[in-house]
């Protein structure tokens, strides 16, 4: 008999607790669509996703974006031994999916929010925007699919599975498959607490290295007042979309490196409060800019907001001296 569902570990989305640094007193809830899914997927499967948050202290404003922060692939492996490499989608995603989570493997796809149910209120059945998901348990014959999505874990099914999977479709060569990642699990590695801190706070020294040559708050801050006459004339419905890739970036990416290095303070001691606190003064600075930003956007009227980035910039220079003086 045909296999018809499968699931990595059996999770039910009605009784899934998130991980604490989803929870509804974070300034932001939810990060990017690929760091969410990667905070719970760590989370359920029992090893500490804060450990792998190195990489935020080395963000950057690229020009027209903030860096669109993912955990690196040689991260993960170094610190928890897992695997990812790229799914080459040959057949249909749906097979591919069912064979590996039935072999204890993730599966992360972009999928389309329009058929995500935990995007109510935003994209469900409104608009089609690309997301990222992992799959975690599959049942044919019940069209339902468990995932990983933001912030947290969910369930679809009827005609949302169907048309993630653009089940009955006709043969369209126009069609390009979405792009996919295998996750393997078998070699992970719960290490003890002060060994997984020794391995993260290498990491952090590598990023340190690699972090901006200058500072990026003060390039974002020139980039804003240059291109505000064009957020204007382009709407507001433009400016969410910049900042998203910009202001959410900045706020949402600087919350987990102030989180992450009080986690690692905890396990190491070496004085990163200090630091800590830096990153979260330039998190809630975006939380305050995202506000601003919307409403100067709105407005024919001159706006400053220099103070603002200037701000956050100072935040970002103390932070990096105070890592220099201890990483």
């Amino acid at each position: 008999m045909a296999l018809s569902k499968s699931s990595v570990w059996g999770l039910d989305a009605a009784t899934y607790q998130r991980h604490a640094l989803h929870a509804e007193s974070r300034a932001w809830i939810e990060k990017n669509c690929y760091i969410d899914v990667w905070l719970e997927v760590l989370h359920s499967a029992k090893l500490d996703p804060t450990a792998s948050l190195a990489f935020t202290v080395a963000s950057d404003f690229d020009g027209d974006q903030w860096t669109f922060y993912k955990p690196p692939h040689v991260d993960l492996s170094v610190l928890y031994g897992i695997t990812v490499q790229e799914l080459n989608v040959w057949k249909p995603l749906l097979e591919h999916a069912l064979f590996h989570t039935s072999h204890g493997r993730l599966v992360f796809t972009e999928a389309d929010a329009f058929w995500l149910p935990d995007t109510a209120g935003t994209d469900y059945r409104t608009q089609h925007t690309k997301s990222t998901i992992a799959i975690e348990s599959i049942d044919i014959e019940a069209k339902r699919l468990g995932y990983f999505h933001n912030a947290g874990y969910f369930r679809l099914e009827g005609e949302d599975f169907v048309q993630t999977f653009r089940l009955g479709s006709a043969p369209d060569p126009t069609f390009m498959p979405l792009f996919a990642e295998l996750v393997k699990l078998d070699r992970a590695e719960r290490l003890p607490d002060a060994e997984l801190a020794a391995r993260s706070r290498t990491q952090l020294r590598s990023w340190l290295e690699r972090r901006p040559a200058s500072n990026p708050l003060r390039r974002f801050g020139r980039h804003f007042s240059e291109e505000l006459e064009h957020i204007r004339a382009r709407g507001i419905g433009f400016y969410h979309a910049f900042a998203f890739a910009t202001t959410r970036q900045v706020g949402s990416g600087y919350e987990l490196s102030a989180a992450y290095l009080r986690w690692l303070e905890e396990r190491a001691p070496k004085g990163y409060e200090s630091a800590a606190r830096s990153f979260e003064e330039i998190s809630h600075g975006a939380k305050a800019l995202i506000l601003k930003g919307a409403r100067a956007a709105s407005s024919k009227k001159p706006v400053d907001l220099e103070p603002a980035f200037e701000d956050m910039a100072k935040h970002w220079d103390a932070a990096m001296a105070a890592l220099d003086a201890i990483a």
